[in-house]
């Protein structure tokens, strides 16, 4: 379990620019980046309440989301879906809800949800919504475009910085939109 490529932008882009690192600050996200606050960040989440805690501080994608993809003809590469990390190795949208990840040597981040993907993702290919939304033997919706999280201790990440899981208290609790 470990980083793969790590991604900032200071403005609200889709496509966020892969770095050598990014430093992750304490209740406000990665240093640098468009969404980094103590309240929300996203604009439509803005547009609704300005006031509300950002729970979606720091976004993280499986690279095995890219190999999916790729196997239906969809070119995707790590930071073009927004994520701030990619990582490979850990089943992310199935971790429960409050999921401490340790990252590197110091950073400390907790799960807060799923990324709710939209048609913006279109934009980079005509199919990519359809392609990260699935649904399970009973229909529900499976979104795959990645998890949201807050930073509980700040520091630097790199490419090839190893991850370890702790799970929350039992019984656990699924990941839902954020």
């Amino acid at each position: 379990m470990k980083v793969e490529a790590v991604s900032k932008s200071p403005t609200h882009t889709l496509i966020k620019k892969n770095e050598n690192q990014i430093t992750l600050l304490k209740g406000l996200g990665v240093e640098g980046d468009a969404h980094q606050g103590l309240t929300v960040k996203h604009r439509s989440r803005v547009a609704k309440d300005p006031t509300t805690p950002n729970i979606r501080q720091v976004h993280l994608m499986p690279s095995e989301l890219f190999a999916e993809l790729a196997h239906k003809g969809i070119e995707v590469k790590a930071g073009e879906m927004g994520e701030n990390i990619t990582t490979s190795g850990i089943d992310l949208i199935n971790l429960p809800l409050n999921t401490i990840l340790k990252i590197g040597p110091e950073t400390i981040i907790q799960i807060t949800g799923l990324r709710n993907p939209c048609s913006q993702l279109n934009r980079i290919n005509e199919n990519l919504l359809k392609a990260v939304l699935d649904k399970d033997e009973q229909g529900n919706i499976i979104r795959k475009a990645g998890i949201m999280s807050i930073v509980l201790q700040g520091g630097n990440i790199r490419v090839g910085d190893t991850i370890e899981i702790e799970f929350p208290e039992k019984p656990f609790n699924n990941l839902q939109p954020v």
